[in-house]
């Protein structure tokens, strides 16, 4: 399944994608598509809905966060080997861990803005990993029972903040929009090899990203075991776990470093085989009301 939530922020309802790509109201059998939507048990029940009698949604509403109360967002550094290369890092030994903000995740396709006084924010497509049941100490043979399903994530990033300002990454991970989320959460059975889906991020039109989850150093199964290991993860937990070669900050040219960051106005596109496309206009920074 394809699970959406869909509405103006703060009042999505949820949602499906049917088999032919119409958007299906889901509010009559669930009020939510949030970490009690997410057992085994509760999927099982919508997976048995006759989608063609679900309300059709009409029009293009905008797509929320498709997963609601995200508790943690948890993310993985330097997961891919070829994108430790264009970074000049060694290849980690074990998961790098921080933590972005939770206030930081949007929609889909809502505007990305600049932190204030940012010159050096960055682009990262990346597979996501939706949490369904409470794992704590879980090993990787049984890691997979605790996954509800995956999704598309930009993990933008205010490299001066998070390499130049001094101590984790957490600060210049987790600025206000720096958390696109979606389209949709697909149920893992609909992804036979999570290990194996192609990846790509444009930016205004020019392909910049273009990899594959064969090259994640730590996979799936290894990042939920060892997560688990030092935090419980609870149902609608995410856990982002890295991005390929491509980035902004890696950017070279004649064999020396050329890095591009975004600017007001750029507008970046990026998709995860199976798990849908997004695309974010970058805006100058507002202050919230």
């Amino acid at each position: 399944m394809k699970l959406v939530r869909y509405g103006q922020p703060g009042k999505e309802k949820p949602g499906l994608i049917d088999a032919a790509g119409k958007l299906r109201d889901l509010s009559g059998v669930v009020s939510d598509i949030g970490p009690d939507q997410l057992s085994d048990k509760v999927l099982a029940k919508l997976a048995k809905l006759k989608t063609d009698k679900l309300p059709l949604v009409k029009g293009k509403p905008r797509m929320g966060c498709p997963v609601a109360n995200v508790r943690k967002f948890i993310a993985i550094g330097l997961n891919y080997a070829d994108h430790a290369a264009e970074s000049n890092l060694p290849v980690p030994k074990e998961p790098i861990v921080f933590m972005k903000a939770t206030s930081c995740i949007q929609g889909p396709n809502d505007d990305v803005m600049l932190p204030k006084g940012s010159v050096k924010s960055d682009w990262e497509v990346e597979l996501g990993i939706v949490i369904g049941k409470q794992a704590s100490y879980v090993s990787q043979k049984e890691a997979l029972d605790y996954v509800a399903g995956y999704c598309t994530v930009n993990d933008v990033s205010e490299r001066e903040y998070q390499i130049e300002r001094g101590g984790t990454w957490d600060k210049g991970k987790g600025c206000d929009t720096f958390g696109p989320i979606g389209p949709w959460m697909v149920t893992k059975d609909e992804i036979p090899n999570v290990q194996n889906l192609t990846m790509f991020l444009d930016v205004n039109g020019q392909r910049m990203q273009t990899g594959t989850t064969k090259t994640m150093i730590f996979g799936v199964t290894k990042l939920v075991s060892y997560v688990s290991q030092f935090m419980t993860l609870e149902p609608g937990d995410i856990i982002t776990t890295g991005t390929p070669p491509g980035v902004g900050m890696g950017i070279k040219k004649d064999g020396q470093p050329a890095p591009v960051y975004l600017k007001k106005g750029d507008v970046m596109r990026l998709g995860i085989e199976g798990l849908g496309e997004q695309t974010q206009k970058v805006v100058a920074f507002k202050r919230k009301a």
